[in-house]
Parts: structure tokens; sequence; C-alpha cells
């Protein structure tokens, strides 16, 4: 299909008020869903699951809290949901294994951590397989600087700092779901039954949990609406404070190759937070102040799709220089990055926030489950390319 402007492509922030200006948008992968080949009951229990995931990040902006930890608490559930691509519903690789990615990004250091080096902006973590929400993974090692001084880490010695912080770690059973067994399977040819059903490895970590698979009957009957995806959940939020926080996390594509690692952990490409002052004249910044705008520009991203390419293009900082050098606005600058994307061959979507609480959805295939909340607290849903956000 072409790659052209979609319906709410941009929504700007409701009319200027006492009110916070405060947003969050979020998104539950991209790519591969089919309007004919799903039912009006998987559609609405999609819609369900995403508007569940603003709520919980509602609550966080709503008390005055951190963009990070809204961004972390809407992934989270998620995460915790089969439906996505991400925790307990990631698909396998090659080898029938589940490796798992997260990342997390701040325009500026959280208000709750003062002390935080202004350099210091993210966390990332690659090749994940016991860490049961793996955003709780990224968030803790960001606020470890002492223990976790790289933008970047991966397997078991990151989950082990994870483990320490006390983040939750689980059997790797726990990620296993029916349906992306099927896939799985699928995929490379072979017979999908009988079904094998995981063992869970005997653990003497009292931190961690295992997960009697066969006993999952939610998953035994839910069919996906996405298939082999390719695609992520993600967030990004403006808190009251002007800090932008983008969270990511995925199981990567179906069938990858073993150790394939994809765009959601590399900064700049799958994921980007930044802030940066206005380069304006005098003229602008006497009239930006009397309006009450700060003096700074900033911009939150969160992409989902097929990873190499957004890996290629760093697709994800590029809109952040092509608003900050080229004047572009979020909403250009977004769908000018994800038309270069689809001329590559990349199919996916971005979502986007700016510290003005303009928010961008751009997608230049089938769909992309996303949804929007503001300070009314109504959660906006959508999953197909022409399709208006809406409440459900």
């Amino acid at each position: 299909m072409p790659a052209s402007k979609n319906a709410n492509s941009t929504l700007k922030p409701g009319k200027k008020s006492a009110e916070p200006n405060y947003v969050l948008v979020i998104h539950g992968g991209a790519g591969t869903m089919i309007r004919e080949g799903s039912t009006p009951e998987q559609r609405a229990a999609y819609r369900a699951a995403l508007s569940r995931a603003l709520k919980a990040g509602y609550e966080v902006l709503k008390s005055g809290g951190e963009a990070m930890d809204a961004a972390v608490e809407a992934v989270s559930v998620m995460e915790d949901c089969p439906m996505f691509n991400s925790g307990h519903g990631a698909v396998f690789n090659v080898a029938g294994k589940i490796e798992l990615e997260t990342s997390l990004m701040v325009s500026k250091p959280p208000a709750s951590h003062p002390a935080m080096p202004s350099s210091r902006r993210g966390s990332s973590v690659t090749l994940i397989t016991h860490t049961r929400n793996p955003s709780h993974l990224a968030r803790a090692l960001y606020l470890a600087p002492q223990l976790a001084p790289h933008p970047m880490l991966s397997g078991a010695a990151a989950e082990a700092t994870g483990a320490s912080l006390g983040v939750l770690q689980v059997d790797p059973s726990y990620f296993w779901t029916e349906a992306r067994w099927r896939e799985h399977r699928r995929g490379l040819g072979l017979p999908e039954d009988p079904v094998e059903y995981p063992r869970p490895e005997i653990s003497d970590d009292a931190n961690s949990e295992t997960t009697d698979v066969a006993s999952l009957s939610d998953d035994k009957t839910w069919e996906p609406l996405d298939l082999m995806p390719t695609g992520t959940v993600g967030a990004v939020a403006l808190d009251i404070r002007g800090c932008i926080a983008a969270v990511t996390s995925t199981g990567g594509r179906t069938n990858k190759l073993v150790g394939r690692v994809g765009d959601t952990p590399v900064m700049g490409c799958g994921f980007w937070a930044e802030e940066w002052e206005r380069d304006s004249g005098f003229v602008k910044r006497t009239w930006d102040r009397l309006r009450g705008k700060s003096k700074y520009e900033g911009v939150g991203v969160s992409g989902t799709g097929d990873g190499d390419y957004y890996i290629r293009r760093a697709a994800a900082s590029n809109i952040a220089r092509r608003m900050q050098y080229l004047g572009e606005s979020l909403n250009d600058a977004t769908q000018n990055v994800i038309d270069d994307l689809f001329k590559e061959g990349g199919m996916g979507g971005v979502i986007a926030v700016d510290r003005d609480g303009n928010v961008a959805l751009p997608l230049n295939c089938s769909g992309m489950y996303r949804g929007v909340i503001r300070p009314d607290g109504v959660p906006l849903t959508a999953i197909f390319f022409d399709e208006q956000l809406s409440e459900l």
C-alpha cells in the first residue's frame, strides 16, 4: 500500500487553560493486522487492552507523577497481556526460544532524581529471558548508574543486576503462549500438533515464578489479530514538568535468528527522547515568553515495525533532527521519516509527543494498535490505517 498521511496522524492538545498539560500515547505493534481477517470480538478485545494500558499510565500523570513511570505502567499492562508481542505473548526465535528487548529514554532527568547527570538519558537491554516485565528492568538500570553505567546491556548479567534491584524474575515458561508457538512452527514449515508445552526450569530463587503453561486456558482459546508479528509495544508520555519519556518493549521478529538484536534497544533507532533550546531571534523569544511558552523544544519517540530498517535509517533520532535543524513540525517530521522507511522497504509506524503536547501516530502499513489519553481521562484507540481514534 502507498505511504500516505493516515487518519489521526497528528493530534493537538486542547485549548490553553489552567489545566495541566500532560498526555500519554501508546502503540501495541504495527504491520500485520488485516481488517478482513478479524472479528468484532477480536477488535474490541485489542482496543479494551489498549484502554487499560492508557488508564494505567494516566493515573500516574493525573497524580503529578513522572512521565517515565507513566510510560512504564502503560507498557507493563501490554507486557502482561498475551495479545501483544512483548513479555507474556512475545514471539519465538528460530530455535523456539524467547529473547526479549526493552528500552527507556527521557528528554531530561526526572524531577524525582535531580542528581541524575543530564547526559544520562536512557537505558536499554537485549537478550532478556527471565525478567517478567522488561520495562521494569530498563527503569531500574537507568536509575542505578553506579551498577549500570552503560546505556545498553544484554543477557544474564543485566538480569542479575536487575534482580539485585528487586526486578521480578520468572521461569522462561511464563512467556510461552500457544498462539505464538503455533505461528513459530507454521513459519518454519513444521507441524503445529501435538503442541509441546514447555517444562519449567527448576529454580531455587525465591524471587522467581514458574507457570503451569498447560493450565492457561485463555491462551488456548485466544487467536491473535496480527500474524507473524514484527512489532513491539511502546509508550511516550509528557508530564506536567515538561519531561518526555519513551519506553519500548518487544519479543522481536517471529523466527528471528538466535541472538538477533533489533531496533528496540538501539538508541536513536527504535526509541528517542531529547530536548533542546529553541533557536529563535529576540522578537520570537519575547513573544514565546509572553505566551508562557518554554524556551525548550523536545520530543519523545517509540517505533514499531520492521526494526532492521529503523536501525538502517536511525529513524527515531532522525525525527528530532528534522524538527531541530529543518524546523519541521512534529507531524511533518514523523510523516517524512515513515515515508522514507516505506521507500526503503520498511513497514511500520511511530508514536511521538513534543513538549507542547502535540501527538503524532503515522504509519505506512495496514494497521497499528494505538491510543491517546489526555487530562480528560478518556482513552481514544484505533487499530487500522484509516480509522479515527475513538472511545471504545
